[in-house]
């Protein structure tokens, strides 16, 4: 039952990973990257007008042929490595805990195709928006900081009120950072060269250029000598976010393939060890049977008692796992929805009985077979 038991643990465990990521996956992602390539420019130790180069670098890129729009974004570019989050947000004193914070220019909505469902995207109305920071938010941020409440308009401050930010627009989602993420709250700051803010501090940002389809390595070298030429001397290296997105996706799926071979592995043993037992009590009970059989008991009769008690002893130990399961969302391990540890409580108790029940069909058919004058001889 112990061996059951632990199955029945690691099996709700896997579950409530593969059940959560596969809701994640089905979530719009919010933005599009296909024909998205990503610059990350270094401009080493030249300090001389950097913004004004880069200013020249992205007009030098928008009018390259073939290029559709140049945006510039912070290190926490779509399926980076990188995260920017803050807990400052306040609306009348309600605050929803740490936010993921994006940099976003005029033109980040036609790069990534963020699909704006209220309000506006930033714009040149926003150059005269005083000490109100204009933002952007999605609807994860909006239902949970203004829930019934319209958010555009809305002006978020500190937990001072130093700063104000007033909400020009609202999209539906953005997961970033990779297909498995949960849609978290998310906000965009506008970020300008000429913006010299605490909150844009990068004078040489990330450059993410959407490129007509079908462009490849010569549009690449292109654009990668013409910040070469703008800038003499500074270094550019370049991804596409398809790339990116396969990276992340192999390093989230790597832990949960060695967790999946670890259940297996785990399972297996569970599936040996009742094929032994099974075996064991079969070759201890022959006479049992055998007199049984002499008495007028059926060999489905015989085959019925033995997977009838297997699965009594599986109903135990699922008992106890379940009993473990059920703490996890009281103390909210993995964060997750309660109803994800539901399901996966479910289907961690269909897989253990079907796992049991055949592990005991070829036992309880064997002792169907036994005749009682076979056994009452080897006895």
């Amino acid at each position: 039952m112990a061996e059951i038991l632990l199955s029945f643990f690691v099996l709700f465990v896997v579950s409530v990973l593969l059940v959560n990521y596969y809701y994640n996956y089905r979530q719009p992602m919010g933005f599009h990257s296909d024909n998205v390539w990503e610059f990350g420019i270094n401009a080493g130790q030249d300090t001389v007008a950097r913004r004004e180069k880069m200013r020249l670098v992205v007009q030098e890129l928008q009018a390259t042929p073939g290029v559709v729009a140049v945006t510039g974004t912070g290190d926490n570019t779509p399926f980076s490595f990188s995260t920017m989050n803050t807990d400052e947000y306040r609306y009348h004193g309600r605050q929803i805990g740490y936010i993921d914070r994006y940099d976003a220019d005029d033109e980040a909505v036609k790069v990534l195709g963020l699909n704006v469902v209220a309000g506006r995207w930033f714009d040149r109305r926003d150059d005269a928006a005083g000490r109100r920071f204009p933002v952007l938010i999605n609807q994860a941020f909006a239902q949970q900081m203004f829930g019934d409440e319209a958010p555009v308009g809305k002006v978020l401050t500190n937990e001072k009120k130093s700063e104000e930010w007033h909400v020009v627009g609202v999209v539906d989602a953005y997961r970033s950072a990779s297909d498995f993420a949960a849609n978290e709250p998310a906000i965009f700051h506008r970020k300008t060269l000429d913006d010299t803010s605490r909150y844009v501090q990068q004078e040489v940002p990330i450059l993410l250029v959407r490129v007509q389809p079908g462009s490849g390595a010569v549009l690449e070298q292109q654009l990668v000598r013409k910040i070469k030429n703008v800038t003499k001397g500074w270094s550019a290296n370049v991804n596409t976010l398809a790339e990116n997105r396969r990276d992340k996706l192999k390093f989230i799926m790597t832990p949960l393939a060695a967790l999946g071979l670890v259940g297996l592995f785990l399972i297996i043993n569970v599936a040996l060890g009742l094929f032994g037992v099974l075996w064991y009590n079969i070759n201890q009970r022959k006479a049992e049977i055998g007199l049984r059989r002499a008495l007028g008991a059926t060999g489905n009769g015989i085959s019925k008692q033995f997977l009838g008690e297997m699965l009594v002893v599986t109903t135990l130990g699922v008992l106890g796992g379940l009993a473990l399961a059920v703490q996890f969302p009281l103390l909210g391990v993995f964060g997750v929805a309660s109803g994800v540890y539901v399901q996966a409580m479910l289907l961690a108790t269909v897989l253990i009985f079907v796992l049991t029940a055949i592990c005991a069909l070829q036992p309880s058919r064997i002792a169907a077979g036994i005749q009682p004058a076979v056994s009452l001889r080897e006895e």
